[in-house]
């Protein structure tokens, strides 16, 4: 049971980091020019990116000002993310060693 639940928090950590890969990629390719977002499938991947990643930026971009044009709270967000899953990991050792997970 513990087992599962530190994979599955494992797992919605990655599709964030992914999403928030996604929505960087989409963004730049809007800004570029290269995908219009008048296009239905592209606003609808973009609707969608920006709902899934914008709580988990939000707070960052409070914080953190823009550098220039530049928006580095993506950056900021994958790497605390992938600081909560190796205190996760860390978590689930401890736990594995002492006997408790099953």
């Amino acid at each position: 049971m513990v087992n599962a639940i530190f994979w599955l928090a494992g797992e919605v950590i990655h599709l964030m980091v992914l999403a928030i890969i996604a929505a960087a990629v989409l963004s730049m390719l809007v800004a570029f020019g290269v995908a219009n977002p008048r296009n239905q499938f592209v606003y609808t991947i973009g609707d969608f990116l920006n709902r899934i990643t914008e709580p988990v930026l939000r707070p960052i971009r409070r914080f953190v000002p823009y550098m220039g044009n530049i928006d580095i709270s993506p950056v900021i967000a994958i790497l605390l993310l992938e600081a909560l899953q190796m205190v996760l990991a860390d978590l689930y050792v401890r736990l594995a060693t002492s006997g408790l997970a099953f």
